[in-house]
């Protein structure tokens, strides 16, 4: 079995509601579909999103990436050589961790469907079904968001996340509102996406805490792992680090500074569900929990990141499957999300592979 083939096409999809976080708003979810093909036929779907505003990295960076170095690395190699695909495609190009994602989750789903096993038997097995799925609040007015958290919390979401990060008070008023809008089973989180002063986080978080917080995600930039450290020593809400995180180093660094409770392991920023898995036991050995992430992205990416979710033990915190939630219209893998919006929860796939369904590249003859 040789990869023969690789072909890539652009995928949008309209939000409900834009998806705002403090560096920035997409009216859409744009992702690049890849597809690879063996010369006997067989064939795997992978999937990159590029959030331009939240990593730096654009949609013509990305298919130059892959269609120059990291597809050509691949082609004539094994498919189910997981570990030799990553090294090839480390040698061919640095860093551009979104390119060689949508490949690795395309041969995790190619070999799944040669084997006839579904993915999370590939990443070790299914310690939960269905997977529990946070809801993500995106910024808007307080109102919006405390109506919002409510009602999916209503739904049976045991988790909520709300945006924060533009306004320190805002974040804490708004924490207020949604933990007295929400039961009390809810766990509550904010996501301020780097967005406090280091000087003055201290103060905050503490105040969010006694709001009724459970987890701030990523406070402070990505690379103050000493203030994270301090925020994390000081007690009250439990610390996660998001952009922090972007590789198996910066895992690494973050365990050995003490930096965070629980690690946000997103798929695509870690370069694929190889990387991910070997964060995963990082952080496993250092005993912290692990959330899976969303960047978001659609049906195909966010079906990885749910067979992820169910193979690690330490996955304690409700992974962020809501990209195709957030959409109009699904364009992917829309069957494997029916009811997920009413129950908080995700069914997983049985079928071979990925389980999205797609015979074909979407938007190709």
């Amino acid at each position: 079995m040789k990869i023969e083939s690789i072909r890539s096409h652009v995928v949008r999809a309209p939000y409900r509601r834009p998806f705002a976080i403090s560096s920035g708003t997409s009216p859409d979810l744009v992702s690049l579909v890849v597809e690879v093909r063996t010369g006997d036929g067989a064939t795997g779907y992978g999937e990159a999103s590029p959030m331009t505003a939240y990593t730096g990295e654009t949609l013509d960076g990305l298919r130059a990436a892959l269609a120059g170095h990291a597809a050509p690395a691949l082609v004539g190699r094994d498919p189910r050589d997981l570990a030799g695909a990553h090294a090839a495609m480390d040698a061919a190009i640095r860093g551009q961790h979104l390119a060689k994602a949508a490949l690795d989750l395309a041969l995790h789903d190619l070999a799944g469907r040669a084997a006839g096993w579904p993915v999370h038997l590939l990443l070790g097995g299914r310690l939960r079904t269905p997977v529990p799925t946070a809801w993500v609040v995106g910024l808007g007015t307080p109102r919006q968001m405390t109506e919002e958290a409510a009602e999916y919390a209503a739904r049976g979401f045991t988790h909520v996340k709300v945006k924060g990060g533009e306004d320190p008070d805002r974040d804490v008023a708004l924490v207020h509102a949604v933990r007295a809008a929400v039961p009390d089973g809810v766990e509550l989180s904010l996501d301020a996406n780097e967005g406090y002063d280091p000087s003055t986080a201290a103060r905050t978080v503490a105040r969010l805490g006694e709001e009724g917080l459970d987890l701030v995600e990523q406070p402070l930039p990505r690379w103050d792992l000493a203030g994270m450290a301090a925020l994390r020593g000081r007690g009250g809400p439990r610390v996660m680090a998001d952009e922090s995180l972007q590789s198996l180093h910066d895992a690494m660094e973050i365990v050995r500074r003490g930096a965070a409770d629980v690690l946000n392991i997103k798929v695509l920023k870690v370069g694929g569900l190889h990387r991910a898995r070997q964060i995963a036991a990082l952080a496993e050995a250092a005993g912290l929990a692990v959330k899976i992430g969303s960047m978001p992205e659609l049906g195909v990416a966010t079906l990885a990141a749910a067979h992820l979710a169910a193979a690690l033990p330490h996955a304690t915190v409700p992974a962020d499957l809501v990209g195709p939630l957030l959409v109009a219209d699904e364009p992917l893998a829309p069957g494997a999300f029916t009811g997920a919006a009413d129950t908080g929860r995700v069914e997983l796939p049985g079928t071979p592979g990925l389980g999205h369904g797609l015979s074909e590249l979407p938007g190709r003859p």
